[in-house]
């Protein structure tokens, strides 16, 4: 069986988006509305600016007890985020999130389009054991050249 690419297995084909302005209470709302873990912050060309994740929310924000209703998600979001083309497979993807401590990664095609986010949530378990596997080894190939 092939492999699946980042965009064949992505649960949400709707891109969940906000302005850089729009407040950390709105981007929470529009996250709990859409029952997912992260949202894109564009500008008005539709133009990737960043993201914010639950992870973001709570350490970027709870922690530092920044008022969510007064505080703007340009304030707390990850800029200029990694990005994965549609024809990235998931033990790739997944590879990158492991080796740089993500979640989500965005998807963007040609223009540059967005196209959605992959989660870990998407990955099927064998194609996390693949990534896990070329993880372990890239760190043993690591550790051999010193």
């Amino acid at each position: 069986m092939p492999e699946r690419t980042v965009f064949q297995s992505m649960s949400q084909r709707h891109v969940i988006s906000l302005g850089p302005h729009a407040t950390i209470w709105e981007a929470a709302c529009v996250m709990t509305k859409a029952n997912c873990g992260s949202v894109l912050i564009v500008d008005t060309a539709a133009t990737l600016l960043g993201i914010l994740t639950e992870r973001d929310l709570m350490t970027r924000v709870l922690a530092k007890a920044l008022d969510p209703q007064k505080s703007q998600v340009a304030d707390v979001m990850t800029r200029n985020p990694y990005c994965v083309a549609p024809e990235t497979l998931v033990s790739d993807a997944v590879l990158i999130m492991i080796e740089r401590g993500f979640r989500h990664l965005p998807i963007v095609g040609v223009g540059p389009k967005i196209l959605g986010v992959f989660s870990v949530r998407d990955a099927l378990p064998r194609e996390i054991g693949a990534a896990v596997s070329m993880a372990e080894f890239h760190e043993q190939v690591n550790d051999a050249l010193g």
